[in-house]
């Protein structure tokens, strides 16, 4: 049993990831200041004698008593709509924040891991997407709040793990959904699959040309465990590598959900990024982990979750 810190622990990865540890023995200590996370998510754990929420925000110094084995920096607002609105806070949780949990790592002698983003290969150039691509980002456009946070937190990390030596994993999760997904939160999954069962129109922004691959989250939370116990530092892709476009997925929610909503078409935003795929050659390789869920599948489990929550 190890004692792990999961900042960002009640949003809709950090929960999941919570539940993954638990199930295995480990005792979590989840840090969510909540501001895009939940309570809700996390209530079916309150009580259990090894797991804790502690409301805080890691922009702030982090204190945690007792022997902490790894802490795993999850925390950051994370859709598209969360750029707009909340930049400042992405800015500072993924600069001050990771420097902080990199602070609490090296004091407890913990593992520290980062939770990064395929969006630090912004509108890439390379394709599909390897590790060793620098990608394409523009810092200054209306995503570059979080694009830039997310590769100055891999930055700040190698930095300590070079001069410090505080040992570390880094993860750049592609497209994931699944249950516990905010509604409004502005993701073209949650945006298609609300739209769809609410009979109303599907928005494909451009042409629908645009392509993108999604993994369903009970894959992407084996990879973030695949990782943090293996011996590599990464960064390391984890996300499906089947690739679609966006009017396929559109086409494809509206069969799965059984819905008589038709798709309309609005402009593209800003900096949208026209493909997105990631190559897992290196997680097949070091870790043994590849996606299992289709596609098909995922949505099915995700149309589900958002039907009840709809409801309530």
């Amino acid at each position: 049993m190890a004692r792990i810190v999961v900042t960002g622990g009640a949003g809709f990865m950090g929960s999941h990831v919570c539940d993954a540890l638990l199930a295995r023995g480990d005792e979590v200590i989840c840090i969510d200041n909540l501001i895009t996370g939940r309570s809700d998510n996390v209530t079916h754990l309150i009580g259990r004698n090894d797991f804790e929420l502690v409301e805080h925000d890691v922009s702030k110094t982090i204190s945690v008593d007792g022997p902490v084995d790894a802490v795993m920096q999850l925390a950051s607002p994370a859709s598209p709509d969360d750029f707009e609105r909340l930049p400042i806070q992405i800015l500072k949780v993924g600069s001050l924040g990771t420097h902080n949990c990199l602070g609490l790592a090296m004091a407890k002698g913990a593992r520290f891991f980062l939770a990064s983003t395929s969006e630090v290969y912004g509108d890439p150039l390379v394709h599909p997407q390897p590790e060793t691509y620098f990608g394409n980002v523009n810092p200054i456009g209306v995503r570059g709040a979080y694009d830039e946070s997310k590769r100055f937190a891999e930055a700040i990390t190698m930095a300590y793990h070079r001069m410090h030596g505080v040992d570390v994993r880094i993860i750049r999760i592609f497209n994931t959904y699944g249950p516990r997904m905010r509604p409004d939160d502005g993701r073209v999954i949650s945006n298609f699959l609300v739209q769809a069962l609410q009979g109303r129109p599907l928005t494909v922004y451009g042409d629908g040309s645009q392509t993108r691959s999604f993994c369903y989250v009970s894959d992407q939370v084996a990879g973030h465990l695949a990782l943090l116990d293996s011996h590599t530092t990464g960064p390391v892709n984890i996300g499906n590598d089947t690739e679609l476009t966006m009017l396929e997925l559109a086409k494809i929610v509206i069969e799965v959900t059984n819905s008589s909503s038709v798709v309309e078409f609005g402009p593209l935003p800003s900096d949208d990024p026209r493909q997105r795929r990631p190559d897992l050659t290196l997680a097949r390789a070091q870790l043994g982990w590849e996606p299992t869920v289709a596609l098909r599948e995922g949505l099915t489990e995700a149309a589900s979750w958002f039907a009840r929550a709809l409801s309530e």
